[in-house]
């Protein structure tokens, strides 16, 4: 009997500014993306496994980026996939399934939390996006470019 995949689900939001540039965070150290840049979002909690993606999306958002104001539009944009190594040692680690969401920054100042060392405005059709992003953000990137 063939056993399926179990992924932890992880909601990404390439959030755009009035110019077409997208927020990109700068990874923390000691993460698995370290040297490389991540997109606002973060996993769904175990209270929020009702709760609409759209609205952990935007919780994600404030938390990661600060109270700015956005639109986010419903429907997913691309998708991508990360394994997540296990920091204890005690686990094999995670698969990760990244869902990616479309917003507009409407306003306000950017704050970053403490998941991440700065941010920038980029457009990801100028930007070399193999020294930017790695693994399922890499793929979502990609696959939001093609789209």
């Amino acid at each position: 009997m063939k056993k399926h995949a179990l992924y932890q689900v992880s909601l990404k939001v390439f959030l755009k500014n009035e110019r077409g540039e997208v927020l990109i965070l700068k990874a923390a150290n000691g993460g698995s993306y370290e040297g490389f840049y991540d997109f606002p979002g973060g996993r769904i909690d175990e209270s929020e496994l009702e709760t609409p993606l759209v609205e952990i999306a935007r919780r994600e958002i404030v938390e990661e980026v600060g109270n700015i104001e956005f639109t986010i539009k419903p429907a997913p944009v691309a998708t991508g996939r990360h394994f997540l190594p296990s920091r204890s040692g005690n686990t094999a680690g995670n698969h990760v399934l990244y869902v990616f969401f479309e917003a507009q920054f409407n306003g306000g100042s950017i704050s970053i939390s403490d998941e991440h060392l700065d941010h920038r405005w980029v457009k990801l059709e100028e930007v070399e996006l193999e020294k930017h992003f790695i693994s399922g953000l890499l793929e979502g990137a990609k696959m939001y470019l093609d789209r």
